[in-house]
């Protein structure tokens, strides 16, 4: 099976990449979040950043995958935080105001410096 995601941790936080352009199938982003679920069993608390470098379409069920993931780092006292998001993609998540329940930073060492605060 293909890889959608790059996993990496460093200092405590989960680094992960996704390497699809379009992040549209189910299977694939059930895949991902499995992947990212499990993690962020390895680290406690769980901070977790996604990048979204390399994204160009994004499905609702994605959306539902990072509410999940959210909600499931918060309960266990840590963190996530998306970063590297495409203005066309960012403007969904500002219609859908899931850019006031989930962090969102432009680039990566933004993201690392607002899971340290």
């Amino acid at each position: 099976m293909p890889k959608h995601v790059r996993i990496e941790t460093s200092g405590g936080v989960i680094e992960a990449t996704l390497l699809d352009k379009h992040v549209l199938d189910e299977l694939i982003i059930g895949a991902i979040g499995e992947e990212l679920m499990a993690a962020m069993d390895e680290v406690s608390p769980p901070r977790l950043i996604v990048s979204f470098d390399a994204v160009e379409h994004l499905s609702s069920a994605a959306l539902g995958m990072l509410i999940t993931l959210n909600n499931r780092a918060n309960e266990a006292g840590g963190a996530l935080c998306l970063s590297g998001i495409e203005n066309r993609i960012l403007e969904v998540f500002r219609i859908t105001k899931l850019d006031q329940v989930l962090t969102i930073e432009a680039d990566m060492g933004a993201a690392r410096g607002a899971l340290q605060a």
